[in-house]
């Protein structure tokens, strides 16, 4: 415990959660999460603030999104080059753009919590070329609720099992699961949209209905034209007789 202190404990852990934080969005391997929460872990019994740590790692979050954001934006052409020299790189881009679309500024947030999505939607935001102004809420809230996130498990960690390394094994063990999930919510494929649904066949068994016989139609008779009346006024038309043959 007295080691775990001596770790965790001092002004200088902030200025270490900035840091790792920061740096994170482009080293994805710095352990800035597990930092938080051993910090947080001591500030429990009274080793530290909880509010300077949530401030610390959310505003070092969000910094560290906006720079990512700025070269990205800056530098596409380059990283669309970089990109396409690798059949990974050019799959995990287009799925990043089908899921930008598919979840927008949630995808910001729940990236947040997964290995290396905050940097992956911080680069692919900037390559877009997307608008500070949607991308910078976002990545604010993302920050807040990744850094209270991290904190609170730290926090009750070191409430339920003391500032032992076994409180900060279990926080961070609850941490990794959180990226678990956040990373199958970011990769999972869209449903498909507008598909019909399946028309359930008519069973070969059933029963077809009785068949009504045609009833012969009957023909319809002859109406005979009435007759043009004779005006008796008047008179018939004249007859000639016919030319006596000739010997």
């Amino acid at each position: 415990m007295k080691v775990l202190e001596s770790v965790a404990a001092g002004p200088w852990i902030y200025a270490a959660v900035a840091a790792s934080v920061l740096l994170d969005v482009f080293l994805p391997v710095l352990p800035s999460g597990i930092l938080v929460v051993t910090a947080a872990t001591v500030a429990a019994t009274g080793g530290g603030s909880l509010f300077a740590l949530v401030l610390c790692a959310a505003t070092a979050s969000v910094v560290g999104d906006l720079v990512a954001y700025g070269l990205a934006r800056r530098g596409r052409s380059r990283l669309h080059r970089l990109i396409s020299r690798s059949r990974r790189l050019a799959m995990a881009q287009e799925r990043l753009g089908a899921a930008l679309a598919r979840g927008g500024g949630v995808l910001v947030v729940v990236a947040r919590f997964a290995p290396a999505g905050r940097s992956v939607v911080s680069l692919g935001w900037g390559a877009a070329r997307r608008r500070a102004g949607q991308f910078l809420p976002w990545s604010a809230l993302a920050g807040v609720a990744w850094a209270s996130y991290s904190v609170a498990l730290g926090y009750f960690g070191g409430q339920w099992l003391g500032a032992t390394w076994t409180g900060v094994a279990v926080s961070v063990l609850a941490l990794f699961l959180a990226g678990a999930l956040a990373a199958y919510v970011v990769r999972r494929p869209a449903a498909p949209s507008g598909a019909a649904s399946p028309v359930p066949a008519r069973s070969a068994t059933a029963v077809a209905p009785p068949l009504t016989p045609a009833l012969p139609i009957p023909a319809q008779a002859a109406v005979p034209s009435p007759a043009r009346p004779v005006s008796p006024s008047q008179p018939p038309p004249p007859t000639h007789p016919a030319p006596a043959p000739t010997a």
